[in-house]
């Protein structure tokens, strides 16, 4: 990664220099599930810096010493970074505190920055801070202009900087979108963002880039030449869960396919950058993102599909349908479930479509990109069946990396079988601890956005999908296709790449 600095010695890479985490929201379930534990995880691997301090920030009063408890407990009990080492936790835990407050109330900002200094000194750590957002959506600004009221946006010297982390979702809409952006960045340059998706953390994506760019085998292949189609899915078994509230007003296609699938679609069809730097790769991202062909009412009719999932079986067990979920409006319209056939407009795609889903209580937990080629231009073994060749980036829940191909079967006669082989992370390379948030700290403590999404880029994901937006909007009476829980989503997902004479490649 661009970016690297400091001296060797951890799994990720370098260890960053001193710094200070300001944890908004840190007394909720994303600080607690996902934030807290990545942050162990890099101190004790020497990712986070040979001096820190954690500094979380939140509505609720607590002492510090329960603070530090709290987040213990939680670590030990819902971390995804392995087993808490207990002594390793201590260590750890002694450098958590606390400053409680209000996001709107410039006198907590102000004491934040009281204790912010106090902790600089007292630790050695010379102003480095990172600002990490882990809060709901809509106190996004609140806490942005606070910040830059009270001068904490800027370093405190020269030698020092100043970051922010925003979770997704980046506004609900293209409008709120450039909204959020003018706030931002009237208070922070754009260098100092760092708009986060877990998903870009994950290693397969990662080394997405790395097979492309770093294998002369696959780059030649990666064009309209060789490319029959390319099919990205993310496919979940979980339902909305307690989250009815928060899914009714966000929909499966803006909570995942506004970010992660597009995401994936941009890294599967970027073009080389000219280095591996962070503004040359967004660079290349976003000419991707601007390449895709836009929506229009005839193509929303036609090319996307949503469904909402209805009651049935998982793993042997009956679960409830959308509607019956808690918080869920009875007759609720919201898709949980979004297909799509996207078409990119330049030299090398032309032609090539990429086919898109995600969808809540489907058949497998599985995400995954899959590139079919196309079929040898002369078939020798005529009246033998021939399955294409595919290759496939498993992202979660194993990450790996496998290419089938035609192969001669044993025997006497001339008969054909599809064979793949599997590169499996685990197996390889063992069960390294590391989370994709974990990954994704470190670089922006580092100062490496490569894996970060820009402001801009955001903005063109949100005008994709914002006419698909106002034409449900403007369809409210339409009925939405229903799927069984444990299937694969709702028929007319099927007939979507079966009127191109093609098929869903099922995890």
């Amino acid at each position: 990664m661009a970016g690297d600095s400091g001296r060797s010695g951890s799994v990720y890479g370098s260890v960053a220099e001193p710094c200070t985490v300001v944890l908004f929201g840190a007394s909720g379930d994303l600080a607690k599930r996902k934030v807290i534990p990545a942050m162990y995880d890099l101190a004790i691997h020497n990712g986070l810096g040979p001096r820190y301090a954690i500094v979380g920030f939140a509505r609720t009063p607590m002492a510090e010493d329960v603070f530090r408890a709290t987040l213990g407990e939680a670590a030990k009990s819902i971390s995804e970074v392995g087993p808490i080492d207990p002594k390793q936790w201590d260590a750890f835990a002694a450098n958590l505190y606390y400053s409680p407050g209000d996001y709107g109330n410039p006198e907590a900002y102000a004491q934040l920055a009281k204790r912010l200094a106090e902790l600089e000194s007292a630790k050695n750590i010379g102003g480095n801070r990172l600002f990490y957002l882990s809060t709901p959506p809509e106190v996004y600004p609140d806490i942005v202009e606070q910040l830059g009221r009270a001068g904490l946006s800027q370093p405190p010297s020269p030698k020092s900087w100043a970051r922010i982390i925003i979770e997704k979702p980046f506004g609900r809409d293209l409008a709120s979108a450039k909204a959020l952006n003018h706030i931002v960045l009237n208070v922070f340059d754009e260098k100092q963002v760092y708009r986060i998706d877990h998903y870009l953390g994950k290693d397969t994506v990662q080394n997405l880039l790395v097979l492309r760019f770093g294998n002369g085998i696959f780059e030649p292949l990666w064009n309209r030449n060789y490319v029959d189609h390319v099919q990205i899915t993310a496919a979940e078994t979980l339902g909305v869960e307690r989250r009815g509230g928060f899914y009714e007003t966000a929909g499966a296609l803006r909570d995942m396919i506004q970010s992660h699938v597009l995401q994936l679609t941009s890294l599967v069809a970027v073009e080389p950058p000219a280095s591996f730097d962070a503004t040359a790769v967004r660079n290349e991202k976003l000419k991707v993102l601007q390449s895709i062909r836009p929506f229009d009412l005839g193509m929303v009719a036609q090319e996307v599909v949503r469904g909402q999932y209805s009651p049935g079986k998982l793993d042997g067990k009956l679960v409830p349908g959308y509607r019956e979920e808690l918080n869920v409006n009875p007759s609720s319209k919201t898709e949980t479930f979004v297909a799509a056939k996207l078409l990119i407009d330049n030299w090398r795609w032309a032609g090539v479509p990429f086919y898109l889903r995600t969808g809540k209580r489907l058949a497998t937990r599985s995400t995954e990109i899959m590139i079919q080629f196309r079929s040898a231009p002369h078939i020798v073994f005529r009246e033998k069946e021939v399955e294409p060749n595919r290759l496939i980036l498993n992202i979660q829940p194993d990450e790996g990396i496998s290419v089938s191909f035609g192969a001669k079967r044993p025997g006497t006669e001339m008969s054909i079988g599809n064979v793949t082989m599997n590169f499996c992370y685990r197996e390889s390379f063992g069960d390294v601890s590391r989370s994709a948030y974990a990954t994704l700290l470190n670089d922006c403590v580092r100062g490496d956005a490569t894996l970060f999404d820009r402001g801009d880029s955001v903005e063109a994901a949100w005008s994709l999908v914002d006419p698909i937006l106002d034409v449900w909007s403007a369809t409210r009476t339409a009925n939405v296709p229903q799927y069984p829980s444990g299937s694969w989503g709702p028929r007319e997902s099927d007939l979507l790449l079966e009127r191109d004479g093609r098929h869903w490649y099922n995890p």
